[in-house]
């Protein structure tokens, strides 16, 4: 049978989600937990690898079993061998038909962005940092050129796996609350470290160092040279994974966060 998990997780300590040698990164920790609850190793497909630092409140996986247990029993089974900074909130049996990655039609990331003079140490791994103020309104007309199906190719990493730079960016939308500058990314899918791309060449044009016109040339360009460096990956959240209505794949559980009402009410940019 196959059974989908919903995770969150504080990627701070871990060295992004695909497991590796030394057995420090967030995919390693949940297959230990699974292995030691189950009695036998049960390797996981997940729906978005995210980078070291890159935190999930809504990240999707799934795998197969031959053990039959309520799904009450993985969640509580399971937490009790994960370490502090990792949760399965949800667990459900899924049809065969089902697939962590490739079922998934969109995904959504969060930035949390913190604008001060002096660094705030309770947001240390929590949120990205910048001492300079940021106009907001040239970022969001800049900001607009991105929207609808492009060639990203300049905001792709040089490690990118992707069999096509061509993605549909849905909607990108940028709120301020106090010191926090907020963003939130919706497409079908991204490409490694679009998002933090896409985030340093908004932060660029905020600052003033580029015009509004320029992240659209970028964007043509497809030369990655042209764009502004990698932003940090202190901020990113993977908030959510949507799925066909069929599978009824819980909600990610977002009120676990404080600034999750920033979303409560739609807007487009």
């Amino acid at each position: 049978m196959r059974i989908a998990l919903g995770i969150q997780y504080d990627g701070t300590a871990f060295c992004g989600w695909q497991s590796q040698p030394h057995g420090k990164t967030v995919q390693d920790a949940l297959e230990r937990a699974l292995a030691d609850f189950a009695c036998k190793p049960l390797p996981t497909v997940v729906a978005g690898r995210t980078d070291t630092g890159v935190h999930g409140l809504g990240q999707v996986v799934h795998f197969d079993t031959d053990l039959d247990r309520e799904d009450f029993s993985w969640v509580r089974g399971t937490n009790a061998f994960l370490p502090p900074t990792v949760a399965v909130l949800w667990a459900k049996r899924m049809p065969d038909a089902f697939h962590a990655r490739f079922s998934a039609f969109e995904r959504t990331y969060y930035y949390m962005l913190y604008v001060n003079a002096v660094r705030s140490p309770m947001l240390t791994g929590r949120a990205g940092w910048i001492h300079t103020p940021l106009d907001l309104d040239a970022m969001r007309v800049a900001a607009r050129c991105l929207l609808g199906e492009h060639d990203f190719s300049a905001f792709r990493s040089s490690e990118c796996q992707a069999k096509t730079p061509v993605k549909h960016l849905y909607e990108i939308d940028i709120r301020q609350a106090g010191d926090i500058i907020h963003f939130r990314f919706r497409a079908n899918a991204f490409l490694h470290h679009m998002v933090r791309n896409l985030m340093g060449s908004l932060v660029a044009v905020g600052r003033g160092r580029y015009p509004v016109p320029w992240l659209a040339d970028v964007l043509a360009s497809r030369d990655r040279n042209r764009a502004a460096p990698t932003f940090m990956p202190e901020g990113l959240y993977l908030a959510h994974v949507g799925y066909p209505e069929d599978f009824a794949v819980p909600p990610a559980h977002l009120g676990s966060v404080p600034w999750s009402g920033i979303w409560s009410e739609s807007s487009h940019v």
